[in-house]
């Protein structure tokens, strides 16, 4: 069941947009108060975190180079090991495709296109932004709506409020 449409003053109106802009005004100043907190948070602890960061990636390191040296000795049973303070090991990551030295994409493209053209894509689809580039050309307006296509435009409202003075 739709409600009935009231009907509002050009007092209410006024009203409501000044409400609306406050409340704008003071979401604004509370985002920049939490932005000024975090930032001083955030440089409170920057040399902190950045001398942790670096330790980890020493570590890191060190701890990757000497399993990539021992790989063949530490790792023939299982990927990784267990370790009083954690595991290490070694993943397999996402299977890829690479060309071989000296051969590029395009080259791979046309050999699949003789062996394998099942593994070629072509994608069609409108191009939609020139379409609406070219809606009021005459060589394409009246094509349109014979396309069975349609511009619109949605009007959208808004409210922007005035800068407060700071």
């Amino acid at each position: 069941m739709k409600k009935a449409k009231e009907k509002i003053s050009k007092t209410k109106f006024e009203e409501a947009v000044a409400r609306y802009t406050n409340a704008m005004q003071r979401e604004a100043m509370i985002n920049r108060m939490m932005e000024d907190e975090i930032n001083e948070i955030l440089a409170k602890h920057e040399e902190s975190l950045q001398t942790i960061a670096d330790e980890k990636k020493k570590a890191f390191d060190m701890a990757h180079a000497y399993c990539t040296a021992n790989k063949q000795r530490l790792f023939t049973k299982r990927r990784s090991i267990g370790l009083a303070d954690g595991i290490a090991g070694f993943r397999l990551g996402t299977p890829r495709l690479r060309t071989n030295s000296g051969s590029g994409w395009q080259d791979v493209v046309g050999r699949l296109k003789e062996v394998l053209p099942g593994y070629v894509r072509t994608t069609e689809e409108p191009a939609r932004d020139m379409l609406l580039a070219d809606r009021n050309k005459p060589d394409v307006a009246p094509l349109l709506v014979q396309l069975g296509l349609q511009v619109v435009q949605d009007d959208l409202f808004y409210i922007q409020p005035h800068k407060a003075a700071a």
